[in-house]
């Protein structure tokens, strides 16, 4: 009696590739960007409490060096990835029309990179001095 290694139940799920083909990688990808959002949220908090003070000038020196301005954009990509996973779960979990999953997937897509770009946009305007104090 042979016995099938690639049956959802064999080798298949030992390597995390079950029906869908991508649960873990999708699991693996939400912990990386979360572990990603803690490091650069610490970061960005003491930072901020660092500032000597809040008026618009001030911030607009910070987010203008280099040191702010790469950490800001990482975790501008790291936040709206990670949004992008966990609403994608939900999504995909709780639509039961494939047609209304397939459109509610792309919109997701659509807003979320559109919100990532404007938040990146503006960090690299006032990175490469575009917005003067």
């Amino acid at each position: 009696m042979a016995t099938d290694f690639n049956s959802a139940s064999g080798l298949k799920r030992v390597r995390g590739l079950g029906s869908a083909k991508s649960g873990v990688h999708h699991w693996w990808l939400q912990r990386v960007t979360a572990a990603s959002n803690l490091i650069l949220l610490v970061w960005f908090l003491a930072s901020l409490i660092l500032l000597p003070s809040f008026d618009r000038s001030s911030v607009l020196a910070w987010i203008s060096s280099p040191l702010v301005a790469v950490p800001l954009l990482l975790l501008i990509v790291s936040t709206f990835w990670h949004a992008r996973l966990g609403v994608q779960v939900l999504i995909e979990d709780y639509v039961h029309s494939e047609g209304l999953k397939l459109l509610a997937i792309i919109v997701l897509n659509f807003f979320i990179f559109g919100i990532a770009a404007v938040a990146a946009f503006s960090v690299l305007i006032i990175a490469f001095g575009g917005v003067r104090a």
